[in-house]
C-alpha cells in the first residue's frame, strides 16, 4: 500500500511543474491517477487481451506516460472516469512505450528501445511473453529493465527457455530469490539456448561457497535485494579475472569488502589502479591482497609531482631527469590523476610495481611538505585570465581534462590550453583516438606539448591521417614522435599529394635526395614548387597537372 501511495505522489508533483499541466486539481490529483491507472489496466485487459495482473503491473509503473496521458484530456470530477475510457477505445496507447517505462526503464530513455514501426503487443509479443515468465517466477516487474538494457537477448528467448534456464540455476543449489538477486546482478547468467555453459556453471558454484562461507560467519537476510547487492560486488571483481584462483580465494577471506564498502567505492578503487595501464587482473589482486587501501582516500589530497616522486624512492638525480625530459608534467595535480601522471612520465609500471610489493602503504602516507610546495605562479596567473575570460566555465574544463591526463599546474599547460579548442568531451575522444592507434600514453601527451592543435582534428581526421601514414605510405607512429605537427595538416589537399608525389619521384629515379616527412609536407608552397624546379624544370607543371588539388598561374602558364 505504500508503495501505491508512493507512486501517486511521484506522478502528482509532475502535474505542478508547468503552468499548461494544471488541468486536474490539486486535490484530485490522486483520483485523476488512480481512475486513469484503472482505465488502463481495464484497457489492456478487456480491449488489448492481456493477462489482468500484467495489465496491472504495466498501469501502475509507467507513471510518466499515464501522466501524458491525463493531460491529453480536460478532468471533470463527474465525468473523468467515462472520458478517459472513450479516449482510450478512439486513441489507443503505444503499448510498448507503456511497457517499457513500467519494467523500470526511464522515461528519458523508453525511446531508445521502442521497436520501429510496432504499436501494439500483437505485432511482437516477444518481450511481453519474457517479462511474463520472468515476473512469474518471481522477478519484481519493475526492475525488469535491469535485465533489458544489459541482455537483450534474454527477452528473445521464448518462455519456456526462459523457465528450464531458470530453473537450471536452482539445480546449483540455489533458492528462488537467490536465482532472482544473481540474474539482476549478472543478467549473462540467464543467456543461452542449450545447457549451462562451463563458465556460468563454475561463476555459479563459486558464488554460492563464496556466500556460504559469508553466510555461516554473519547470516546475511535471504531476499532478492541482498542476494543482487553482494552479487554486484562479486562481479566487479570476476569482470577483472574470471579465471583467477587466487582471486577468489581473497575474495573468501574479505568479508570486510562486501560488508563495508559499496560497489560503487569498489568500482572507484579497481578503476583507479586500472588507469596505471596495467592488466585489470592486476588491479583487483592488488586490493584484495592490500583490502586496507579501501579506506585510502585516493581522490582529493593535492601532490607535488616531484615530492610524490621523491615518496616513492626516486633520488634527486632521477627527478631532475624527468623534469627535465617532462615539463609540463610538474607542478601539482590531485592524486586521483596520479596513474596518468605517472603514465606521462613513463613510470607507471615501475611505481605499480612498488605499490604490489607491499609499498601501497605510500599512497596514505603522502602529504605536501608545506603549503606553498611546488605552487607555479605562472600557472595561477593564466588561471585567474581563465577565470575572467567570457568562456569560464568551458575553459576551466579544458584545463581540467589537462590535469586529467597528466599534464601539471604549471605555465606551459596554460599555454598549451590557449592552442586548443573543443570541449573537454571533444578533447577526450580525439586523444582517445590516438591511444587506440598504439601511440604510448606519454608520447601522446609529447605529441601534444609539441603540436597542441593536433588535438584541434576532429577523430576521424585524426585516424584518416594516421592511417594513411601507415598504411599507404608504409611509416611507423615513430614518424610522429619525430614530426607531431604532421597531424595539423590537411590530409587531401597538403599531406597526402605531397608525399605521394615524392614517392613517385623517387620511384621514377628523378629524386635521389629522400627528404623528410617534415620537410615534405611542413615546406610553404612556394619552397616546395622551387625545390621541384631544382630538380627539374618540367618537374612543377607534372605536380599541378597530376598530383596538387589546386591549379595557379604557373599550371596555365605551362599548359601548352
Amino acid at each position: 500500500m505504500f508503495m501505491v501511495r508512493l507512486k501517486l505522489a511521484l506522478i502528482s508533483r509532475s502535474f505542478s511543474t508547468v503552468a499548461n499541466h494544471r488541468r486536474v486539481p490539486s486535490r484530485y490529483k490522486s483520483l485523476a491517477i488512480g481512475q486513469a491507472q484503472q482505465a488502463i489496466t481495464d484497457y489492456l485487459h478487456t480491449i488489448r487481451s492481456l493477462s489482468y495482473t500484467y495489465a496491472e503491473h504495466i498501469a501502475t509503473n509507467a507513471s510518466a506516460s499515464t501522466r501524458n496521458l491525463i493531460l491529453k484530456l480536460d478532468f471533470s470530477v463527474a465525468t473523468f472516469s467515462k472520458s478517459i475510457r472513450k479516449h482510450l477505445r478512439y486513441h489507443p496507447i503505444n503499448e510498448f512505450e507503456f511497457f517499457f517505462e513500467s519494467i523500470g526503464i526511464d522515461y528519458s530513455e523508453v525511446g531508445e528501445y521502442l521497436p520501429e514501426k510496432k504499436f501494439f503487443f500483437s505485432e511482437d509479443r516477444s518481450v511481453l511473453d519474457a517479462a511474463c515468465a520472468l515476473s512469474g517466477f518471481g522477478f519484481p516487474w519493475n526492475k525488469l529493465g535491469k535485465l533489458y538494457k544489459e541482455e537483450r537477448l534474454v527477452f528473445l528467448l521464448s518462455p519456456e527457455k526462459i523457465e528450464s534456464r531458470l530453473l537450471e540455476l536452482k539445480d546449483v543449489g540455489f533458492t528462488t530469490v537467490a536465482v532472482i538477486g544473481i540474474c539482476l546482478a549478472i543478467p549473462r547468467t540467464l543467456c543461452g539456448n542449450g545447457e549451462l555453459g562451463a563458465e556460468i556453471r563454475c561463476l555459479l558454484v563459486k558464488l554460492k561457497t563464496l556466500f556460504e562461507e559469508f553466510d555461516s560467519q554473519h547470516p546475511f537476510e535471504e531476499n532478492v535485494d541482498s542476494w543482487y547487492v553482494f552479487s554486484r560486488k562479486v562481479r566487479v571483481f570476476y569482470e577483472m579475472g574470471f579465471g583467477n584462483e587466487e582471486m577468489w580465494e581473497l575474495l573468501g577471506r574479505n568479508r570486510s569488502l562486501f560488508m563495508e564498502c559499496s560497489e560503487e567505492a569498489l568500482v572507484k578503487k579497481t578503476e583507479f589502479f586500472c588507469r596505471f595501464g596495467v592488466g585489470k587482473e592486476d588491479a583487483a589482486l592488488l586490493i584484495l591482497r592490500n583490502p586496507d587501501i579501501m579506506s585510502f582516500d585516493l581522490e582529493k589530497p593535492v601532490i607535488s609531482v616531484r615530492g610524490m616522486l621523491k615518496h616513492f624512492g626516486m633520488s634527486q638525480d632521477e627527478v631532475d631527469v624527468v623534469a627535465q625530459k617532462y615539463p609540463y608534467v610538474l607542478g601539482r595535480n590531485k592524486m586521483k590523476n596520479l596513474p596518468h601522471v605517472l603514465r606521462a612520465l613513463d613510470l607507471h609500471d615501475r611505481i605499480f610495481d612498488r605499490l604490489k610489493n607491499e609499498a601501497h602503504h605510500l599512497l596514505a602516507s603522502y602529504s605536501l611538505m608545506d603549503p606553498d610546495e611546488d605552487v607555479d605562479i605562472e600557472y595561477h596567473e593564466g588561471v585567474e585570465k581563465l577565470q575572467r575570460s567570457r568562456y569560464k566555465t568551458h575553459n576551466v574544463q579544458k584545463l581540467d581534462f589537462f590535469h586529467q591526463i597528466g599534464f601539471g599546474e604549471n605555465g606551459m599547460t596554460t599555454k598549451i590550453l590557449q592552442h586548443v579548442h573543443g570541449s573537454a568531451m571533444e578533447l577526450q575522444e580525439r586523444f582517445q583516438i590516438l591511444l587506440n592507434n598504439g601511440i604510448d600514453f606519454s608520447k601522446v601527451c609529447m605529441l601534444i606539448r609539441s603540436a597542441p592543435k593536433s588535438l584541434n582534428q576532429q577523430p576521424h581526421s585524426i585516424q584518416d591521417k594516421i592511417r594513411f601514414l601507415c598504411d599507404e605510405m608504409g611509416y611507423s607512429l615513430e614518424k610522429l614522435e619525430i614530426f607531431p605537427a604532421y597531424l595539423c595538416f590537411d590530409l587531401e589537399n597538403r599531406i597526402s599529394p605531397r608525399l605521394r608525389f615524392h614517392k613517385w619521384l623517387v620511384d621514377k629515379g628523378l629524386s635521389e635526395k629522400s627528404y623528410s616527412i617534415a620537410s615534405i609536407v611542413a615546406t610553404s608552397e612556394k619552397a616546395f614548387i622551387a625545390r621541384l624546379y631544382g630538380i627539374h624544370p618540367a618537374i612543377p607543371k607534372h605536380w599541378f597537372e597530376r598530383f596538387s588539388c589546386r591549379k595557379t598561374r604557373y599550371t596555365r602558364k605551362t599548359v601548352y
